[in-house]
């Protein structure tokens, strides 16, 4: 095994790591804040379950791609080997970035890298999911469940009824399947756009282990974002914000191959549901509400400004380290002309 084989498999082993324990808190933080008194291993189970038939439904429909289609060669080429170090660096600043439970954007982070010139088609339509989310939120809260929600502030100290829970982990199972089919490429970019069964298999036993260190610590910091917001705890509100979010990660899934940053998609949500929260039911000032969104905002716009960093500044560092290859010499038709033919070798041929 060569060093940019090495350097690629490392890179994948931080980034799986980087990319779920930071995108957790979208797709499975309501599900484990609202879960909070069950065996952190049951929750794993479930959640494990519904990736690995996921991961593996679709390397079987898409012939062996694990990236659902989100990893088109012809925007997203075969990682460059003599880069492959540099790779590393992404999933690096995700590992810091997680530990300081910072929600950036893993998409922009990681595949502006390969791509760099797939930066502004992402940045569009994740722009796009951040407004729809937002509208979508806060029609929600303000016309559709506001006595609904009311009632769930007013009795969150009471059990809810059992049938929430069967619909709460359906939502879950929902919306965790339409994220693996957004974000996984962000991990499947360092590895073949096509994977054998062996190398499917040990890449999943690789995650599912990875999520059981995550299941195991609730989260882990970046969990606070999602226990900052109003009632994310009540199982029932938690299943109307994850059926919400599955909805719209479906449709942008159908709407174009595209990677699309599911991070600003969440954000957005809990944007228009934090301003639906304080218009209805004058839980706070709007002034503290402004001032929660304002921080989501800010930490997802530094994970851009360091995604365009790297996406602009890796390539540079490799050039300057390795130095560009020398273009080849191209010989003038009178300098061709004065070589010597090969013995047996006429104009014409042989």
């Amino acid at each position: 095994m060569d060093w940019p084989t090495i350097f690629l498999l490392l890179g994948f082993a931080m980034a799986s790591y980087a990319v779920i324990g930071n995108d957790s808190l979208q797709t499975l933080g309501t599900f484990i804040a609202s879960n909070a008194k069950r065996p952190w291993w049951v929750l794993w189970l479930f959640a494990a379950g519904i990736l690995v038939a996921t991961m593996l439904i679709g390397w079987y429909l898409n012939s062996g791609d694990p990236s659902f289609g989100r990893l088109n060669p012809k925007k997203f080429p075969i990682p460059d080997r003599s880069m492959a170090w540099l790779y590393m660096v992404p999933p690096l600043f995700l590992l810091v970035l997680t530990r300081y439970g910072i929600p950036v954007s893993t998409t922009f982070l990681i595949l502006t890298t390969f791509a760099p010139g797939s930066l502004g088609s992402m940045l569009q339509k994740s722009l796009l999911g951040y407004a729809v989310a937002f509208v979508a939120a806060l029609v929600l809260v303000l016309y559709i469940t506001k006595k609904i929600e009311k009632r769930f502030i007013d009795t969150a100290d009471q059990p809810p009824p059992g049938y929430w829970i069967a619909i709460q982990w359906c939502s879950t199972a929902l919306l965790w399947s339409g994220w693996l089919t957004q974000d996984v490429c962000n991990v499947f970019a360092y590895l073949p756009r096509k994977l054998e069964l062996w190398q499917m298999l040990l890449s999943l036993g690789w995650i599912v282990l990875l999520m059981a260190v995550i299941f195991y610590f609730a989260g882990g910091r970046i969990q606070k974002i999602v226990l900052s917001k109003t009632n994310t705890t009540d199982i029932r509100s938690a299943t109307i914000v994850d059926f919400v979010y599955a909805i719209i990660l479906w449709i942008f899934k159908f709407q174009s191959d595209i990677p699309m940053s599911t991070t600003w998609v969440f954000l957005g949500l809990l944007a228009g549901r934090e301003i639906g929260f304080t218009l209805n039911y004058k839980l706070r000032k709007m002034k503290g509400t402004y001032a929660i969104i304002g921080q989501d905002a800010v930490k997802a716009l530094l994970g851009l400004g360091l995604s365009i960093a790297l996406g602009l500044g890796l390539p540079a560092i490799h050039d300057a380290v390795m130095g560009q290859p020398e273009p080849e010499a191209q010989l003038s038709p009178a300098e061709l002309d004065g070589i010597p033919l090969e013995p047996g070798v006429t104009e014409k041929g042989n």
